[in-house]
């Protein structure tokens, strides 16, 4: 099982944002702006390159999740940002297919 998976699972405690049958959001335990929310489905693909059209109507349900975060954490009318990471150059660490949903400060462009 992946991280995600057990805190889906609740055998790790997670500060939980946002939740439906397909999707769940919480608290990154490592923030890189005032709010960092990893918006994860259940259903497990290990990476954005790894989707298939058959995953398209959850990673929709996943980019979906990411505005219904920003508009529970009052980030829609500042801003926010939304990343993907795929691969060990971008900084992906946990192979599940996750969006970072960062707001809460201006935010650099480019980043990293």
């Amino acid at each position: 099982m992946t991280l995600f998976e057990k805190i889906a699972a609740r055998e790790i405690p997670a500060q939980i944002v946002f939740e439906d049958e397909d999707v769940l959001a919480f608290h990154d335990i490592d923030p890189k702006a005032p709010v960092h929310v990893l918006v994860v489905p259940k259903r497990v693909i290990p990476r954005l390159a790894e989707a298939t059209s058959d995953d398209q109507e959850i990673l929709g349900k996943l980019l979906l999740a990411t505005r219904i975060v920003a508009d529970k954490l009052k980030l829609v009318d500042s801003g926010y940002r939304v990343v993907i990471n795929n691969g060990r150059h971008a900084g992906e660490s946990v192979p599940h297919l996750h969006a970072h949903v960062l707001g809460g400060r201006p935010l650099a462009w480019p980043p990293g």
